[in-house]
């Protein structure tokens, strides 16, 4: 693998990361050649520092990628897709950052890998904290903000019901808990939004 041939911004992303977030995506590109497969989650201690870097050299491959023409013989864009397929695939065991959710979600489905949309999508409750969550559902992204309602309607009410106590997430978290209400007729969302109704946030 020659780095260089996958121009000057991946290069200068490749040439900040860390010796160990290099062998990370180096063992992904080895033992899977790039493959769109989803990995098994790794038992290894989450790294957020890793996180902020493959993401920044997944979106220098993927942007590599796209220079090419489809038609074009150009086999180093190629090489880049299958590069960024394998720093995808390490994200996806690893992180536990909404914005690098986000990011994941929405490259897949540019892809149309719905397999891998609904994958990370089950992720989420498991991965991130229920505020981290909320902060996807006002994601720009239709799609990202889609999943994220949709992990927080399957969550239990009571911690959406402590989410209605913060002025950034309650407008989210009411509204899964009115679905749970609604469609799923449950009785702890009914109860907390009429408690929230009568007393409000700052007593509830």
């Amino acid at each position: 693998m020659m780095i260089e041939d996958f121009g000057p911004r991946v290069v200068s992303v490749w040439n900040d990361l860390r010796t160990t977030t290099r062998s990370l995506v180096e063992r992904a590109w080895q033992s899977t050649a790039g493959g769109s497969s989803m990995p098994s989650p790794r038992s290894v201690p989450y790294d957020p520092r890793a996180d902020r870097e493959l993401s920044r050299l997944l979106a220098a491959l993927d942007e590599r990628a796209s220079e090419a023409e489809p038609a074009a013989d150009d086999e180093p864009a190629r090489r880049a897709r299958r590069f960024a397929d394998a720093c995808a695939d390490v994200l996806t065991q690893q992180t536990q950052s909404a914005e690098v959710f986000a990011q994941l979600i929405q490259r897949a489905h540019e892809r149309k890998d719905y397999a891998r949309v609904d994958a990370l999508a089950s992720m989420l409750a498991e991965r991130l904290a229920p505020s981290e969550i909320c902060e996807l559902a006002r994601s720009n992204n239709v799609i990202v903000r889609a999943l994220a309602h949709e992990a927080l309607t399957q969550m239990p009410a009571p911690l959406l019901t402590a989410l209605l106590r913060d002025p950034i997430d309650a407008a989210v978290a009411r509204f899964a808990l009115e679905r749970q209400a609604s469609e799923f007729a449950s009785e702890e969302a009914q109860r907390a939004l009429r408690q929230f109704e009568d007393f409000g946030a700052e007593d509830f």
